[in-house]
C-alpha cells in the first residue's frame, strides 16, 4: 500500500498532466535564467527592459515566477564588458540578451554554447556577429537598427542645411566598436561632397568641451555625432 501510494505521489509531482503542453510544464516546473548585458545604465534603458518583460510575459514568462533576469550594466566603460559577458556564462544563465553593438561583441567572445540576442546599431554581418540576415548561423540573432550605415547621410544632410559650410566636424566615442566604421563612412561622404571633416574622439563627457574647442579652431561650423549609446550631445554642439 505504501509503495502504490509513493508511486502515485511521484506520478503527481514529476509527470505532466493530461493535456499540458511540454513547454508549459517545463517553465512551471523550472525557473529560466536570461542575462541581459547592457553598455550604459538601467535609467538609459528603462524603456527597452520594461519591452523586454513585457514581451516576457506575453509568452508565459513571468519575472519572479518562471523567469529571473540577472543584470549586468557597464554605466559606458566599455573595458568592463569582457569580464561582464563571462560572468555571465559562469553565472550559466539559460540566454543573453546583448543592448548595443558593444555588448554584443562582448558576448560573441564569451560564448559559442549559449544563445545570444542582440540589438545592435550596425549591420551585423558587417561586424561579423553572424553569416548573413536570412541565415544568421552560430548561437547569435537579434535586431538591427542600421543606425551606423546612417553616418554619411547625416553629413550629407547637414550639408543640405548649411551648403556654405566646407568644414564639418566629427565626434566619435573611440571604444565604441563601430567607431572606426562610422570615420570611415562619414570621410567617403566628405569627399564625394568635396568637403573636409575632422574627427575629435570623446570617450566621457568631460571630454566634450575639449572636443569642441579643438573643432572651432579648425574652423569647423558643423557636427556629426557618431552614434552611440554613451554619448550625450549638449549645447556646447550650438556654439561651433
Amino acid at each position: 500500500m505504501i509503495s502504490v501510494r509513493r508511486r502515485d505521489f511521484i506520478k503527481a509531482v514529476f509527470v505532466p498532466a493530461a493535456g499540458w503542453p511540454l513547454s508549459a510544464w517545463a517553465q512551471k516546473v523550472r525557473k529560466s535564467v536570461i542575462g541581459l548585458l547592457g553598455s550604459t545604465s538601467a535609467d538609459a534603458y528603462a524603456a527597452r527592459v520594461a519591452s523586454v518583460r513585457k514581451g516576457l510575459s506575453e509568452t508565459g514568462f513571468v519575472k519572479g515566477q518562471n523567469v529571473t533576469i540577472e543584470y549586468r550594466w557597464a554605466d559606458g566603460r566599455y573595458e568592463r564588458l569582457s569580464e561582464m559577458a563571462a560572468d555571465l556564462v559562469r553565472s550559466k544563465v539559460d540566454v543573453i540578451l546583448a543592448i548595443t553593438t558593444p555588448a554584443t561583441v562582448a558576448a560573441k567572445a564569451a560564448t559559442t554554447a549559449l544563445p545570444i540576442v542582440f540589438e545592435v546599431g550596425a549591420d551585423p554581418v558587417k561586424l561579423g556577429l553572424v553569416a548573413s540576415l536570412s541565415k544568421p548561423g552560430g548561437n547569435l540573432t537579434g535586431v538591427s537598427l542600421l543606425n551606423v550605415e546612417l553616418g554619411a547621410k547625416h553629413l550629407e544632410l547637414l550639408h543640405g542645411v548649411v551648403p556654405s559650410t566646407t568644414i564639418f566636424g566629427l565626434l566619435i566615442n573611440p571604444k565604441n566598436s563601430n567607431a572606426e566604421t562610422i570615420s570611415k563612412d562619414v570621410r567617403e561622404a566628405a569627399k564625394e561632397l568635396g568637403t573636409q571633416i575632422h574627427i575629435q574622439r570623446a570617450e566621457t563627457e568631460a571630454d566634450f568641451e575639449p572636443a569642441f574647442a579643438a573643432l572651432r579652431e579648425l574652423g569647423a561650423r558643423a557636427l556629426v555625432i557618431g552614434t552611440d549609446p554613451c554619448s550625450t550631445p549638449t549645447s556646447n554642439v550650438l556654439r561651433l
